[in-house]
């Protein structure tokens, strides 16, 4: 007989039923006359009872084991409220050991004490244990969601493809051999960029795709070398047309799989208040502790470090903590100082205000003029701690930045519970790299220059703005997207401000280029990254939990050890020699 229920469905309802269960031995109880097991699958927890003429049998029952239940559902004694089917349990008139298991190296629990790398190289144990579980669950809801929202609103999906030629797209590609064409090599798509731009030429008007895409960077804990976008584009829609779009998919999803409502709108910041006052492109929404500008408040002050920095048309900036100045000595601001210069800041000034009067290194520079001055552009109150940054503009937004989230977590600010989307707009088309003295792309190169722009940007790249927007979840970029070039002479304009030449051009985009002498619609899209979404509506502290099998930090898998040594018959196969670094 297969079983009748799993182990998450039996409730009191079910009293005096005859079931069978099967499932793995979470925890075995053995009190004497008393036997209880407790029985897990994907469901839940059943607890089983097993009655004493089969404990002979079941003497050798250890974790992990996999059993068949066969009994009666009768009310527990002592009801377990933290268990779906806590108020029953199963006296077992039937034990069958279907499958033994060896001890596990790592707890089969919410809580265990297995490293990271453990946890990976026994995935398939990881992935038993009901958070993980409850993790990839969420993550198919959310990607359920998204599919249904789409599809009802006329997206067609398509698949673009894996093995492609390789393009400049910001990061390194993953490339793999051809055996057939000499000295040729397929890469592995950074994004569909280049094909969902294709499929708008083609006419397809509104494609999705939920695609893995690889890029080969140095990994953290929201990158993996493999992920997954759900990939987006439309045409003859405008930049708020597409935010629109987004917002109704957030708010289903929220809805769908948080039980959350979202108030849309979301809002808009541009990138330069999202740097000035949070001092991040993708600020964290869930607690204050802005960053200001002090250059007018503190002109002219006898502290050369400030004054100096000034008079050089840079910036002083600062951040408020309230309330906390006694929680911080001065060995805890020093470690502060070393994230600040990690940040590239030269260091960190600060002041405490005690009784209504500054303390600290710098304190015997403000006279009361700068005293008054400072209380009142800060709004400071005894107890405040005040940590200064005196740098280029991007320095000491990128530096106070680190400190505001830094502290935030240390004096846990911030309310977990809470999700606060944003977008961040009227990007920079362009970066300036002053070691290559040349402009590079700040999204990719098909990103349209803002309304006002399209003769401009070519000439003057400095101050020229793109039609560009990210959506920021919780102080994470979960998207980005834009409007595109459409047109080939702007295109080719925008590859001539990158320092492509016509051979590069030809050779890297020619099939690209080529599909805009034949009617491109006005067109755009964004590309969402699924698995930070799943990251942050899990509280997951890595996108590897959302991941059935990821890479480690060290882009190697534990579990399979890839990468890997091929034969050297592959290798003549693909005409390769191989070296060591």
């Amino acid at each position: 007989m297969e079983r009748t229920h799993n182990n998450g469905e039996l409730t009191i309802n079910n009293l005096n039923e005859e079931v069978v269960l099967i499932g793995w031995v979470a925890k075995k109880r053995n009190l004497g006359s008393l036997l209880f097991i407790d029985l897990r699958d994907r469901y839940g927890i059943t607890q089983v009872f097993i009655e004493e003429s089969w404990h002979s049998y079941c003497a050798e029952i250890k974790n992990e084991y996999i059993i068949k239940v066969k009994g009666k559902v009768v009310a527990r004694q002592d009801p377990n409220k933290q268990l779906k089917t806590g108020e029953i349990e199963v006296s077992a008139t039937e034990v069958e050991i279907i499958n033994v298991a060896k001890t596990t190296p790592l707890i089969i629990a919410d809580e265990t004490d297995a490293l990271e790398d453990t946890r990976m190289k026994y995935r398939y144990l990881d992935l038993r244990r009901s958070i993980m579980q409850d993790n990839l669950i969420t993550r198919h809801q959310i990607t359920k969601t998204i599919r249904r929202y789409l599809d009802d609103l006329d997206f067609v999906d398509i698949e673009t493809p894996i093995l492609t030629i390789s393009t400049p797209e910001g990061a390194r590609d993953y490339v793999v051999p051809s055996r057939i064409h000499d000295e040729s090599f397929y890469a592995l798509p950074q994004s569909p960029q280049l094909f969902k731009q294709l499929l708008m030429v083609a006419g397809f008007e509104k494609y999705y795709q939920i695609v893995k895409c690889f890029r080969d960077e140095d990994l953290r804990a929201d990158r993996q070398p493999e992920f997954t976008q759900v990939d987006i584009e439309t045409s003859f829609l405008s930049q708020e047309d597409i935010q629109n779009i987004i917002e109704g998919l957030f708010k289903k999803v929220m809805k769908e799989v948080k039980g959350l409502d979202v108030t849309i709108p979301f809002q808009r910041i541009s990138y330069h208040d999202a740097m000035n006052n949070y001092g991040s492109d993708k600020p964290d929404l869930r607690f204050a502790m802005k960053l200001h500008d002090l250059n007018q408040c503190l002109n002219g002050i006898e502290f050369s470090v400030f004054n100096d920095t000034i008079k050089a048309n840079n910036n002083v900036k600062a951040i408020v903590v309230k309330n906390n100045a006694d929680k911080y000595s001065r060995k805890d601001i020093d470690k502060l100082q070393e994230l600040a210069k990690k940040h590239h800041a030269k260091g960190l000034a600060w002041l405490k205000v005690e009784e209504n009067a500054f303390v600290g290194p710098i304190s015997k520079f403000f006279n009361e003029e700068y005293t008054t001055a400072l209380k009142n552009e800060l709004n400071l109150e005894n107890n405040d701690l005040v940590l200064f940054v005196a740098d280029e503009w991007q320095v000491a937004c990128n530096a106070l930045g680190a400190l505001r989230l830094e502290i935030a977590n240390q004096l846990e600010l911030i309310d977990n519970d809470l999700f606060e989307f944003c977008w961040v707009v009227d990007w920079p088309l362009f970066e300036y790299d002053k070691d290559d003295q040349r402009y590079y792309a700040a999204h990719h190169p098909f990103t349209r220059p803002a309304v006002g722009q399209e003769q401009s940007f070519a000439s003057d790249p400095a101050n020229a703005y793109a039609q560009a927007y990210d959506i920021v979840l919780n102080g994470y970029e979960i998207g980005g997207g834009s409007l595109r070039i459409y047109d080939q002479e702007m295109q080719m304009k925008m590859f001539e401000v990158l320092g492509f030449s016509d051979q590069e051009i030809q050779d890297q985009f020619g099939f690209f280029v080529n599909a805009f002498q034949y009617g491109t619609p006005p067109h755009g899209g964004i590309a969402l990254g699924l698995d930070r979404i799943a990251m942050i509506l899990t509280n997951s502290e890595s996108i590897r939990d959302v991941i059935a099998f990821p890479k480690n930090a060290s882009a190697t898998c534990p579990l399979t050890q890839a990468p890997g040594l091929i034969s050297e018959n592959q290798k003549a196969e693909l005409g390769l020699k191989t070296y060591k670094k």
